[in-house]
């Protein structure tokens, strides 16, 4: 199990169609902390070959500033997966997205072909990072042992509208009907010091919706959210980036909690409330989002 990378915020994570290079290169001059350059869904089967180029093309002459570059492939079972690897590792991507993950053996076995690629190309070892997407019963089902499948691994995706298709509920601008996944995502990713990215709000003409349910995901835990057009990004980074307010509580908080424990001094009260652990690694978390420094 790997630690958490901090070299990336992933609060926004924009997904961008891997055959056209105008909204990719448009990307990477955009708001948002993850280029998400798509290979699988956004593509038609007729574009898979332009899209590979595209990508590869991108990676290697775009720049991303400081923007995380990850490529999502297509399953390993279409047999797609190994050329596109091949081709756009020349460009050093940051990592792949593993779409439709089900079991440990889907990771195992992207897991064996970064392996054969990193040897190949003389790159670092296990320096490839994986993030899966978890859009099917079977994948929620089977969330421990994907997530101790690989030590590559780095977060999860929560897939809202697939799963809603594989287990027949009906969507709802509410998400209850996918509330026990959703929950189940980001639990496991805590549990497995993971990452967690929750779902695409599909409506890009709804801002005011779109905010609210970022709010709610960072209130269940998500460290970030998935995106479908670049207009969400702002505000997806606003809602998971902490406000002024918080920070200066926490910071204040983590502060003294420092001094209670320089003075010999065991559990304190601050702003009127007991003080115990959770409630200092919590701040600590705030902090940390927030690029604050306890």
């Amino acid at each position: 199990m790997a630690a958490i990378n901090r070299r990336f915020a992933r609060r926004s994570l924009l997904f961008m169609p891997g055959d056209s290079m105008k909204k990719i290169e448009k990307a990477a001059g955009w708001a948002v902390d993850t280029v998400i350059m798509d290979l699988e869904d956004a593509v038609a089967q007729n574009r898979k070959l332009e899209a590979r180029a595209t990508v590869t093309q991108a990676l290697t002459t775009l720049d991303f500033g400081a923007r995380e570059r990850l490529v999502r492939v297509n399953h390993v079972s279409t047999g797609l997966a190994p050329a596109e690897i091949e081709a756009s590792v020349i460009g050093r991507p940051d990592g792949y997205i593993i779409p439709k993950a089900e079991d440990a053996a889907d990771l195992r076995a992207m897991d064996r072909l970064l392996a054969q690629v990193e040897k190949q190309h003389g790159l670092p070892l296990q320096g490839i990072r994986l993030f899966v997407m978890i859009e099917t019963a079977l994948g929620v089902m089977n969330l421990r042992e994907i997530c101790r499948a690989t030590p590559r691994l780095e977060g999860l995706i929560f897939v809202a509208e697939d799963l809603a298709g594989d287990i027949g509920c009906v969507r709802t601008p509410a998400a209850t009907e996918v509330f026990y996944a959703r929950s189940a995502v980001v639990t496991a990713a805590a549990a497995y010091q993971l990452h967690s990215f929750d779902m695409v709000f599909v409506d890009f003409n709804d801002p005011a919706g779109l905010e609210v349910e970022s709010r709610f995901a960072r209130q269940l835990g998500y460290t970030g959210k998935t995106c479908i057009h670049p207009n969400q990004t702002p505000i997806v980074n606003r809602a998971f980036s902490p406000s002024p307010e918080e920070v200066d509580r926490a910071q204040r908080l983590v502060d003294a909690f420092a001094a209670q424990q320089a003075a010999g001094a065991g559990a304190f009260t601050f702003e009127g409330k007991m003080v115990d652990m959770p409630m200092v690694r919590a701040a600590e978390k705030v902090l940390a989002r927030s690029g604050a420094r306890s």
